[in-house]
């Protein structure tokens, strides 16, 4: 199994853009980025690079253009920055995060039978196991 690499908060900017429309050229990824943030273009392909370094993201040369893509899913790369925070945070424990958000936010009914049909199928597959 590939290691995904860690990314920063700012480079998670450039590759929900790469996940939402890829390939694209370092200037398609600039214009997206400068209507939402106050970077300069530099900053933006600095980023760009330092992804590309990491083999978060390819490129292909078409002509005088490069065209970036990601090598990482979206998926991948959220449960690789969760389990991160739960290491840091949490001592790589579930429960005390889980009690946590429980506890400081006011959950729909919704939001709560989900979670309850999370659980059981959770419990549901460790017995299968057994």
């Amino acid at each position: 199994m590939k290691k995904t690499p860690k990314i920063s908060e700012a480079e998670w900017e450039v590759m929900k853009v790469l996940w939402s429309k890829s390939p694209a050229t370092a200037n398609e990824v600039v214009k997206v980025l400068s209507k939402k943030t106050s970077w300069k273009r530099e900053t933006i392909r600095t980023l760009i690079n330092r992804l590309v370094q990491k083999k978060a993201v390819g490129f292909e040369k078409k002509g005088r253009r490069y065209h970036y893509f990601p090598l990482v899913t979206e998926a991948e790369c959220v449960k690789a920055e969760t389990k991160s925070f739960l290491k840091r945070v949490h001592g790589g424990s579930i429960e005390p995060m889980l009690t946590s958000f429980v506890e400081e936010e006011k959950l729909s009914d919704e939001k709560i039978a989900r979670l309850k049909r999370i659980l059981d199928e959770a419990e549901a597959g460790d017995e299968d196991k057994k």
